[in-house]
């Protein structure tokens, strides 16, 4: 029989301060969507760790781990007899990435409340430090990337997968493009960059890490595929910002979903949401 995740674990992060600006929202239809993005984005996860020499018995963190994040790919990487963090600012994300540690029988996983920024864990401590589309979605991501790389072990690895957000849609259509200026509008007040991921290589080269690779990765999505509505699903989580920030009204928001959502399910529609960047380096020994 599995044993049940210890979800404690000997280590505690810091409570979030309150000021990490996360774009999107934490409500319950947002969580779901993260759910379904890691089960979308299982197959880039598992290339991302071919690529590192994680192995078992190593201890690996996942930053920003959401409801799920890459916590089971890590679990299973690592083995009974290594160990898996994952730490996020929300604690209802918290809360449901401990449920899935115990319903799939992560013995190994423990899931914490945390910073990203300053996570209050120990130094040189972790052999993989992940974070996967968090960076685009907060200001000051050189912070985070920082705190990555003084969680990792001497000679271990710091990772991310990041987007670099194209939006494009063919044939075009005049209700998607509201959308992507409501979209652009949002994360530049926010200050965070939804075209992070060409920059990735950069700030991790800026935090000193060596040895510096990437992997780029695209997808086309039509009709049928569950990847061709994650823009409108995102401008969704965006909502309430919206609203509050006067940039589109209620009515205005539920015109815009429908007429983009018939679009998409129109024969021949074609969307390539955004180019997906990997990138990997390792803290000097």
């Amino acid at each position: 029989m599995t044993r049940p995740a210890n979800t404690t674990g000997s280590m505690a992060a810091t409570p979030p301060s309150g000021s990490g600006g996360y774009v999107l929202g934490t409500d319950p239809s947002e969580q779901a969507r993260l759910r379904r993005q890691s089960a979308e984005l299982a197959d880039q996860g598992r290339a991302l760790l071919e690529r590192i020499p994680l192995g078992a018995g190593q201890r690996a963190i996942d930053l920003g781990c959401g409801p799920s994040g890459l916590l089971e790919l890590l679990s299973d990487r690592v083995g009974s007899n290594g160990l898996v963090f994952g730490v996020d600012c929300d604690p209802s994300n918290v809360n449901a990435a401990r449920n899935l540690a115990r319903d799939r029988g992560l013995a190994n996983a423990r899931i914490l409340v945390g910073d990203a920024r300053s996570t209050g864990l120990p130094s040189d401590v972790f052999d993989l430090v992940h974070a996967r589309f968090l960076l685009l979605n907060i200001p000051r991501p050189e912070e985070v990337i920082c705190e990555m790389t003084r969680l990792a072990k001497p000679g271990g690895w710091v990772a991310s997968q990041e987007p670099d957000v194209l939006l494009l849609c063919e044939p075009p259509h005049r209700d998607w493009q509201r959308l992507v200026a409501l979209f652009e509008a949002t994360y530049l007040r926010d200050g965070a960059d939804p075209r992070i991921g060409r920059r990735l290589p950069e700030l991790f080269r800026d935090a000193g890490l060596e040895d510096v690779r990437v992997a780029l990765h695209a997808d086309h999505h039509t009709d049928g595929d569950t990847r061709h509505s994650v823009f409108p699903d995102v401008v969704k989580s965006l909502r309430a910002k919206l609203i509050e920030r006067r940039l589109a009204g209620e009515t205005e928001l539920d015109t815009l979903d429908e007429s983009v959502r018939a679009h998409l399910r129109a024969p021949g529609t074609m969307t390539v949401p955004h180019l997906l960047f990997s990138v990997w380096g390792r803290k000097p020994c």
